[in-house]
């Protein structure tokens, strides 16, 4: 019988690669998703895209999604009580795996173990340490779709907010820049792919600048249709 697991949702490429790789784990089965939220803003966290939306990627993945609110420039303190709250929330209904898709960032890797470590839940990381290039060429193989939707100004030019994730994005990536912009340099919404019950529409929408990253609104357009 495969261990029920939660998986915690940025929206993004690499949570869309971690769980297809988990999707294919007959061991683990993802029990819901799990994403943080902005107090006030109703936008997802960091990547700053609408309540709304995130909300239509689970419908389309099919998955359950439990959310965990935040104040805007959250203190570690207050975001570790609140995320503590819901893995005990999964851990009574029986769940101790939660998946992430960090990629090579050891630092953060040890801050989440320890921190489910309190809470005697585990961690699981089913792309750690896959080259980034591999990764980039796994994502578009599979037929994932994704837009750029927060830009690092500092090491990536603010044209790259609203593009799609196609060759040509990632060819024109600088060299410091990594492909996965694990470091930060982009974060992105994933819109489509083998996972996806059928796309999540939206338009593109205004780009504005906020303590030197620039974000692309996205609209939702019309509703999905029952699947």
């Amino acid at each position: 019988m495969a261990d029920l697991a939660l998986f915690c949702w940025s929206g993004g490429k690499d949570s869309a690669l971690a769980l297809h790789a988990l999707s294919r784990n007959a061991e683990v089965r993802v029990a819901s998703l799990l994403a943080t939220v902005t107090e006030g803003y109703d936008r997802v966290s960091m990547h700053g895209v609408r309540r709304e939306l995130l909300h239509r990627q689970a419908e389309s993945l099919r998955l359950p999604l439990h959310e965990v609110f935040i104040p805007p420039q959250c203190v570690n303190p207050i975001y570790e009580t609140r995320m503590e709250e819901a893995m005990r929330h999964f851990l009574a209904k029986g769940i101790r795996k939660v998946a992430f898709g960090d990629i090579f960032l050891e630092d953060l890797r040890r801050y989440r173990e320890n921190n489910l470590a309190r809470v005697e839940m585990q961690a699981v990381f089913p792309i750690w340490k896959r080259d980034t290039r591999e990764l980039v060429r796994d994502f578009q193989a599979l037929g994932f779709r994704a837009v750029a939707v927060c830009i690092d100004s500092r090491v990536l030019d603010p044209g790259f907010a609203g593009r799609e994730l196609d060759a040509s994005f990632f060819s024109a990536l600088p060299p410091n820049v990594d492909p996965c912009g694990e470091n930060g340099e982009f974060h992105t919404f994933v819109f489509d792919g083998p996972l996806f019950a059928q796309p999540v529409p939206f338009t593109i929408g205004e780009k504005v600048e906020r303590d030197g990253f620039v974000f692309c609104d996205l609209l939702p357009a019309t509703p999905l249709k029952e699947v």
